[in-house]
């Protein structure tokens, strides 16, 4: 079945459909250096308007990027705590999918 809403995808092949702030949290604690240094969140259509990325940084803490084209937003920050991040994008997400 697919998303209702959005879905996010890890490097390494996670994927889970309409995440919670819980899930979130666990996708980006799960995120390495080697072979896990991301995850996208988007809409489950193809070319979709917007997205946001959780990428791990080689000196440590996250680059989070969100992207909304009918919106002309494009956010870049970085932020070391996963909590605050699941946090922020659940709040961030939950705009997008009225």
């Amino acid at each position: 079945m697919a998303a209702d809403y959005y879905c996010a995808d890890s490097e390494n092949g996670d994927h889970i459909d309409d995440p919670s702030e819980d899930a979130l949290l666990m996708l980006i604690s799960d995120l390495n250096g080697s072979d896990n240094t991301f995850v996208v969140i988007q809409p489950d259509e193809d070319d979709p308007v917007w997205f946001a990325s959780v990428a791990v940084l080689d000196q440590g803490g996250y680059e989070i990027v969100r992207r909304d084209t009918i919106r002309r937003e494009h956010d870049v920050t970085v932020e070391t705590t996963v909590d605050r991040i699941a946090g922020d994008l659940t709040k961030w997400l939950a705009t997008r999918a009225t």
